[in-house]
């Protein structure tokens, strides 16, 4: 159905409503006659008038419906009845197909040309719903593809943009001499500033992730906030292979190479320190998909004694740090704070009378002190390689970012029983599953029982937000499910959880804190390894000797009020 254009003008309706004055209202129509913009959209640039009272202003002067573009997930089959040049040049979205009857969204429905338009294109009759025109933009980005330039995309996000140029890029191929036209559109100043953005916008939401993917309409940009993936503004489609480009040349990448994946790092100086970004492109059926990982040393906590670890497993690893040989071992899934608590005991244990070396895939963190290897599978120099060479260079202490076969498993533990101090991570649940990975690898029960003296595994946990943190009383029944134990003469202590609020983006968590399962190798596991015993039996038996549980640690983190219930199950699901 047609707006009724009988009724009274936008202006007239804005002026009795006391939404613009009659100077304001002047100066726009003048601008709207000699630049032939909307009304509407010159009202809202100029800030006179917000979109939201817009919206609901032609709602009620038109009677038409308003609608949030949001909520409306548009099929390809409605889509294709208006083409992109005309819905990017009215502004104008079809949102829904009902028999002969089609369904417009625009943000001017005074737009009489707009309509004309499409009822000589189509066979339909036209009714239209009103929506903000930054909505419609977006929707149609997301819907058609995306043409937008990343110089509007970049003043879509306000102050940022200026905030973005002092970003500074210490590394990487910056002068790339012969400019190919893919080269130079890389360059372009607008996709150096969108670039710039994405990076800017992950430091300050803390994020430690961003994944950059493409679809066959949109590209969407996610942070990994707190362990959570979290969906941000999506630039345009249409930058795709500039923005790819421009993040190839600052790792020093082959920009043409797109069938194969490619791994880089580059480092980036932003409010006065130095920060890493590891970065990976694999090619996926719309495109490259990118994934970088944020290394801030100026985040990073090398103090082994504020990890915040519980009583036990603090003890357990004091104590094997005192060994003069053995290896610790080290669980847990990608991006559990691993290589964060083995640089801390490297770092406790570097001092001018030990020789540490590391072989590591990549190497994330550089550490004063220590001989840091990076392994080049390509080349021969694996982790079984390296760590062969590193055992003849006369090393007290030495660390393999994986074990992931027999061969260098059986590498380390030999470096374990001949004086050497080895620390290493594994892919197990738990910390008793060590035992048994080692032993399905191919390794002699007698030599991992003589060779681990430490097992542990480690999970982050979210840190319940401290500006929305509220008690909560829990039933004795939900605590005794949970396996939380408390001393019956006391009452069950408060614990808590976030309502949500703007410095948490509503989540209630803000902040990561770290929990872990340590278990040292007592006398009392001996016959269960050396039986080759299931992990549940090895981990039972630790429990008798004083082992606390990765959930029984986290409940503790939880009745200090540092976490929620909610997160203690979610990263201990399986314990």
């Amino acid at each position: 159905m047609p707006p009724k254009t009988g009724k009274r003008r936008l202006g007239e309706v804005l002026l009795e409503q006391g939404l613009v004055s009659v100077t304001q209202l002047e100066e726009s129509i003048a601008l709207h006659r000699s630049t032939g913009q909307s009304l509407a959209h010159i009202l809202v640039e100029k800030q006179y008038v917000s979109e939201e009272d817009l919206v609901v202003t032609f709602s009620e002067q038109l009677g038409i419906p308003h609608i949030r573009l949001s909520n409306y997930n548009i099929s390809k089959d409605v889509i294709k009845e208006v083409p992109e040049s005309l819905a990017r040049q009215h502004l104008i979205l079809p949102v829904s197909m009902t028999g002969d009857v089609l369904t417009l969204a625009m943000a001017d429905p005074l737009n009489i040309m707009a309509l004309d338009d499409l009822r000589m294109l189509t066979s339909y009759d036209i009714e239209t719903v009103v929506a903000a025109e930054s909505e419609l933009m977006e929707a149609i980005d997301r819907n058609y593809g995306g043409k937008q330039s990343a110089e509007l995309y970049a003043s879509l996000v306000g102050d940022q943009g200026q905030k973005a140029d002092n970003l500074e890029i210490v590394e990487g191929q910056e002068d790339i001499g012969d400019i190919s036209a893919m080269q130079a559109e890389a360059q372009d100043a607008p996709v150096v500033r969108l670039v710039n953005l994405i990076l800017m916008n992950a430091l300050e939401s803390r994020a430690s992730d961003i994944h950059i993917e493409p679809y066959e309409k949109i590209l969407r940009v996610r942070y990994r906030i707190d362990g959570v993936l979290e969906e941000t503004k999506n630039p345009p489609k249409s930058v795709q292979s500039a923005l790819v480009s421009r993040l190839k040349i600052m790792s020093s990448l082959d920009i043409a190479e797109h069938r194969l994946p490619q791994d880089g790092r580059f480092r980036i100086r932003f409010k006065g320190r130095e920060i890493d970004f590891r970065i990976s492109f694999l090619p996926c059926y719309y495109g490259e998909k990118v994934v970088m990982r944020i290394l801030d040393k100026g985040s990073l906590t090398l103090d082994l004694d504020k990890l915040g670890f519980e009583e036990q497993p603090m003890q357990a690893f004091q104590d094997a740090l005192k060994l003069p040989f053995g290896m610790i071992l080290l669980t847990g899934p990608t991006g559990s704070g691993k290589t964060t608590t083995l640089y801390s005991a490297l770092h406790k244990l570097n001092t001018p009378k030990h020789n540490i070396i590391t072989v590591e895939d990549p190497v994330e963190y550089e550490l004063f002190g220590v001989n840091q290897v990076q392994t080049q599978a390509q080349i021969g120099l694996t982790f079984a390689a390296g760590l062969r060479s590193i055992l003849r260079q006369d090393p007290d202490i030495v660390m393999v970012g994986e074990i992931r076969d027999e061969e260098t498993a059986d590498i380390a533990v030999k470096a374990a029983l001949t004086g050497h101090l080895v620390f290493s991570t594994l892919h197990t649940n738990d910390a008793a599953s060590v035992f048994t990975r080692l032993t399905d690898m191919g390794l002699e029960p007698f030599l991992v029982q003589s060779s681990v003296a430490l097992a542990a595994a480690q999970r982050l946990m979210r840190r319940v937000c401290p500006d929305c943190k509220e008690n909560i009383r829990v039933p004795e029944s939900v605590l005794e499910r949970i396996q939380y134990v408390h001393d019956p003469k006391n009452p069950p202590p408060s614990f808590v959880r976030g309502r949500g609020c703007g410095k948490c983006k509503d989540t209630g968590y803000r902040g990561r804190l770290a929990v872990i399962e340590a278990m040292p190798n007592y006398p009392e596991l001996e016959e269960l390894i050396m039986g080759r015993a299931p992990s549940t039996q090895i981990k039972k038996a630790a429990m008798q000797c004083g082992m606390r549980t990765l959930r029984q640690n986290a409940l503790a983190k939880a009745a200090q009020g540092m976490t929620t219930i909610e997160e203690v199950l979610r990263v201990t699901a399986t314990d």
